[in-house]
């Protein structure tokens, strides 16, 4: 477990679900550092899913955003990023969002909620889902409910891999958090070549085990996340374009 205790936060956050959502209520998993033993306090947000048997009303969706926000329960790390479900949608294995609601809230994160996807806007990505789903597959921790392999469905290869694809476009395109992104690529070629979710530190340091290169742009990266120098934005971007032609052509 993390270094700060999160366990209260979680079992209230599980609570408070309950509450709202009564006999519609499935489960909740954390996600994230959380799920991959990656959780790094001050950095590291808390990722939840929590699923429904069927479609919330808005009324229910605002007051689940009320009583999960930072303001009525404080998140102990930088935000949390909450995403609901309904059972339908997990176990259909689709590489859509299919969310019923999103909130990002938190000490170190702007409140944000979103009551159905049509409203994210499309500059942001619509990737996340489908991927945070397959991590749930694989190592999601199971807050309440049943096995989180039983109820979030892996996605086919091919449509993996082209969120993996759509994952690192959307990397590419973004300013700055050099060593996220070179990272992030790693992680995204672990899994298509080992067919294993890693954290984003693992999968570079397997990546460097097995003398990918160019290595220094991981090194950088990893160290980065300790205070170090991240690398520039162009060593990210070749390194990026990399992975991308490893992952298409393999």
């Amino acid at each position: 477990m993390p270094d700060i205790n999160v366990e209260p936060y979680l079992a209230a956050l599980v609570e408070a679900a309950r509450q709202v959502l009564g006999t519609e209520f499935v489960g909740a998993y954390a996600a994230g550092s959380l799920a991959l033993d990656a959780f790094r306090p001050g950095r590291s947000d808390i990722d939840i899913a929590l699923l429904c048997r069927v479609q919330l009303s808005g009324d229910v969706k605002r007051e689940l955003i009320a009583r999960l926000r930072h303001s009525s329960l404080p998140c102990p790390a930088r935000g949390l990023e909450l995403v609901v479900y309904t059972v339908a949608t997990t176990q259909s294995g689709t590489v859509e969002p299919g969310f019923e609601l999103e909130l990002n809230d938190g000490p170190d994160m702007a409140f944000r909620q979103t009551l159905q996807p049509a409203d994210r806007p499309v500059a942001d990505g619509a990737f996340w889902y489908g991927l945070d789903r397959s991590i749930l597959h694989q190592s999601g921790l199971v807050l309440a409910g049943p096995p989180a392999a039983e109820v979030f469905a892996e996605l086919p290869p091919d449509d993996l891999r082209g969120l993996l694809v759509d994952s690192l476009h959307w990397w590419m395109a973004q300013p700055g958090h050099t060593d996220d992104a070179v990272l992030g690529a790693c992680r995204a070629l672990v899994r298509h070549r080992q067919g294993r979710w890693l954290s984003k530190v693992d999968a570079g340091r397997q990546l460097l085990a097995a003398g990918y290169r160019p290595g220094e742009v991981i090194e950088q990266s990893i160290s980065a996340r300790f205070g170090a120098p991240p690398p520039s934005a162009r060593q990210a971007r070749t390194f990026q374009e990399g992975v991308l032609r490893d992952i298409r052509v393999a």
